[in-house]
């Protein structure tokens, strides 16, 4: 009965084996029926045999869950953990391409079409040259020209390389090693690295601003690809490297290699080329030209690089690094900038501004421009402190007015104000030239007498420097020892307006009042304008246009400005040019200018001083060369009595005496086999003075005889301006007029021959017809000026 009832009780089948004994389940007197009612419970006894069999059950099925066990675990163990952690990367991964992939497409398509994606033009540049092909400076936004690849030292290539791109020849614009590396350093404490390459520095600094954002690193990412599939490496390299900002206002390895060590990027050595590829980590704070020290630690580290990557060897390391460190300038210097300065300006004017790298050859003599610099600094040093006088300003010309020579200040570093070109003084008495010819050109001679004696014109009486008087003495005389009475006297003769007209007709530019105090040069003009205005008498009288620009030309060599001053017109006679050159001799032969005598060569010129002794000039020439040097300071304060005398003559005697050399001594236009001007030839006495002639002769022009005979070798004077006349030009030229071929033009429009670049001077320089034996001496058959009632009320 037992057995047959355990045999009809019902055995509900198990669909969870592997369940626990004691996990949730229903009983068979729990189970709902097919009629809704709750079965019968089985009796106690059929409940234990029941338990019993689910426990055997269990204990059979267990070893197989253990097996399901490993086959969910992988195999567990060790690389149980490892293998979960490959394929939740792998996942990851999946997924963050995808993201950083919409990312791009999402930048990508704010970005302008590929199609219209190109490189910008470099900013140009304007290289300066000398007269031997030397680069004065190079001026333009970057600092520097553009040199190809194969032009560059092969040291700086390889430096940048090393140290900033090793892999550049062997990545696709973006390097996953470099990124990986930088990212890993950054984040374990390593020092800090970037990621970029080579090519992504050159995408950012074409195109990208220097923000740090996401979408920047993207752009820039995408540039990086658009490079390297439009350019080879070596052309994404040139580009690179003369673009890349080095400090100091440099931009390119032209720039920094001329900024840091006054040489071109063609010359560097391994040691500098090591010192401009540290730059590139913090160009400010390892500039050399800021700390030296700091600039080369970082060189050193560039050459251990270049080591490992096998550009150099060891032999090559030991040399480089115990070479001096370059010692750079903090600021530009040397007075060569002044004339960069200058000829940035005038290029602008005859081209505009530049569009492309220009190359422009100028008219500067290197050698002439260190030998002015120090001259005035010599002087200034030696003597400036005790006499106050802070600053100085040189310019020198050659018989076609092309400028040799400038310095516009003791040092370009502390001020970049040109006082030779851009500064207006007061030229003081050296503005007396421009008034003894025009007595000539009215009919005056060397030898005429006029009466040192007080003067009072208005309210204006003159003095003379020692505040004594001489009585009658020559205008040849009176030159030279600088009689200001004899100056204010001439003016009014020749009439204020008539000198005005000279002085313009001669070159300079600036306004001037016509009144009598012309005749001490109180009218103010530029150093660079009376300098080339004295070339006139030092060249036979034609007009010396001053320039400093001499050919542009692009940098395929196609010329885009060719100076010509060919033909010059006449502006003095000839025999007033050698007349005015013999009286000039005597100034500095046993005038005011004796200070500036040089040896073996026969000069002329003319002092200068203002008011108070703020201004001391001279301008003097030989038959090569007119050059004019001022003293004073900027704030106009009083030197302690420096005239033009002093100071300036012996400065123009140091540079003058350095820049003859190689030259052949020639004497002055005109003066020929004679130094000394013949003496005075008697005069006949004169005929008493009657009331008559008082009365007729109120004013001492009136007292002139008509009857008054000028040898025919003379210049007659000028005619009154025509006004009507369009070749007379600008200015009157009296009788003087140029060639019907040679129309009157503007300045700049004149444009001249230019000597080799050794120091030779041109052939006609100095030369030209001699005028007669007689010209500049004093055989004048003129009889002596008559004492009128003008006179006698003035105390003559």
């Amino acid at each position: 009965m037992a057995a047959r009832g355990r045999s009809d009780r019902r055995v509900e089948p198990s669909f969870e084996g592997s369940r626990a004994s004691d996990d949730f389940r229903l009983d068979a007197d729990e189970r709902i029926v097919g009629t809704g009612r709750t079965a019968k419970r089985p009796s106690k006894a059929a409940r234990e045999d029941d338990r019993a069999e689910r426990q055997e059950w269990s204990e059979r099925s267990r070893p197989s869950r253990r097996t399901a066990s490993r086959r969910q675990g992988g195999g567990g163990g060790f690389f149980g953990p490892l293998r979960t952690l490959v394929y939740w990367c792998v996942v990851l991964a999946i997924w963050g391409g995808i993201g950083g992939g919409g990312l791009v497409l999402y930048y990508g398509a704010q970005m302008p079409a590929a199609s219209t994606w190109a490189v910008p033009d470099r900013p140009p540049n304007m290289k300066i040259t000398a007269i031997d092909g030397s680069v004065i400076a190079n001026r333009g936004s970057t600092g520097g020209e553009a040199l190809a690849l194969e032009e560059m030292s092969p040291y700086l290539p390889q430096a940048v390389i090393a140290i900033e791109d090793r892999r550049f020849y062997s990545h696709f614009g973006v390097d996953p090693f470099g990124l990986a590396r930088a990212v890993i350093n950054n984040l374990t404490g390593q020092p800090l690295q970037g990621g970029s390459t080579i090519t992504q520095q050159l995408a950012k600094n074409l195109f990208l601003s220097p923000e740090r954002t996401f979408e920047r690193k993207i752009q820039e990412v995408l540039l990086s690809f658009w490079l390297e599939t439009k350019f080879t490496k070596d052309q994404i390299l040139a580009m690179y490297l003369n673009r890349v900002f080095f400090g100091s206002n440099a931009y390119g390895v032209e720039a920094a290699s001329r900024r840091y060590f006054n040489k071109s990027a063609r010359d560097v050595n391994l040691g500098e080329a090591a010192t401009l590829a540290g730059l590139l980590k913090a160009p400010s704070r390892l500039s050399p030209a800021r700390d030296p020290k700091a600039a080369e630690a970082r060189a050193q580290v560039v050459l251990g690089a270049m080591q490992e990557e096998g550009y150099i060897t060891e032999s090559d390391l030991k040399t480089a690094m115990s070479q001096t460190p370059a010692q750079a300038k903090s600021y530009w210097s040397g007075a060569q900038h002044y004339a960069a300065d200058m000829v940035v300006d005038e290029v602008k004017s005859l081209i505009g501004e530049p569009k492309v790298d220009v190359i422009v050859e100028t008219t500067i003599d290197l050698r002439l421009e260190a030998a002015a610099e120090k001259a005035l600094n010599d002087v200034l040093k030696k003597e400036g402190g005790k006499l106050n006088a802070s600053q100085a300003a040189l310019v020198s010309v050659d018989a076609t007015g092309a400028i040799r020579a400038v310095v516009g200040g003791r040092d370009y570093a502390e001020s970049q104000f040109n006082r030779a070109a851009r500064a207006k003084r007061q030229p003081g008495s050296a503005f007396k030239p421009f008034v003894y010819a025009a007595a000539l050109e009215a009919g005056d001679r060397p030898d005429s007498v006029r009466n040192d004696a007080p003067v009072r014109i208005g309210n204006w009486s003159p003095e003379n420097y020692d505040q004594k008087y001489r009585g009658p003495v020559t205008l040849a005389s009176a030159f030279a020892q600088s009689l200001n009475t004899i100056a204010a006297q001439l003016v009014m003769e020749v009439g204020p307006e008539n000198v005005v007209s000279l002085a313009h007709r001669l070159g300079i530019e600036s306004d001037i009042q016509a009144n009598a105090s012309i005749a001490l040069g109180t009218s103010e003009v530029s150093l660079v304008e009376l300098t080339s205005a004295y070339a006139s008498f030092m060249n036979g009288g034609y007009k010396a246009t001053p320039h400093i620009v001499k050919r542009i030309t692009d940098t395929d060599g196609k010329a885009l400005y060719e100076a010509d001053y060919t033909n010059p017109p006449r502006v003095l006679s000839e025999p007033v040019a050698a007349t005015m050159n013999g009286m000039m001799n005597r100034v500095i032969d046993e005038g005011t200018g004796r200070a500036a005598r040089i040896d073996g060569w026969q000069a002329a010129g003319k002092s200068g001083t203002t008011q108070s002794f703020r201004d001391a000039l001279f301008v003097g020439y030989t038959s090569i060369m007119t050059t004019g040097i001022w003293f004073g300071n900027d704030d106009g304060a009083y030197m302690k009595k420096v005239t033009g005398g002093g100071l300036p003559a012996r400065a123009w005697k140091e540079y003058m005496t350095a820049a003859m050399k190689g030259y052949t001594p020639t004497p002055l236009f005109g003066t020929g086999r004679a130094l000394e001007l013949p003496p005075p030839a008697a005069q006949p006495d004169a005929a008493p003075t009657t009331i008559g002639d008082i009365i007729s002769g109120i004013l001492p022009r009136a007292a002139r005889r008509a009857e008054e005979e000028l040898p025919p070798d003379y210049p007659p004077p000028p005619r009154p301006p025509d006004q009507d006349s369009a070749s007379v030009g600008r200015y009157p030229y009296g009788d003087i007029v140029p060639p019907a071929d040679v129309p009157a033009r503007d300045y700049r429009e004149y444009r001249g021959p230019y000597d080799s670049r050794a120091p030779v001077p041109p052939a006609d320089v100095g030369g030209g017809p001699i005028p007669p034996g007689e010209v500049g001496g004093t055989g004048s058959t003129r009889q002596p000026r008559q004492t009128t009632l003008f006179d006698i009320l003035m105390g003559q």
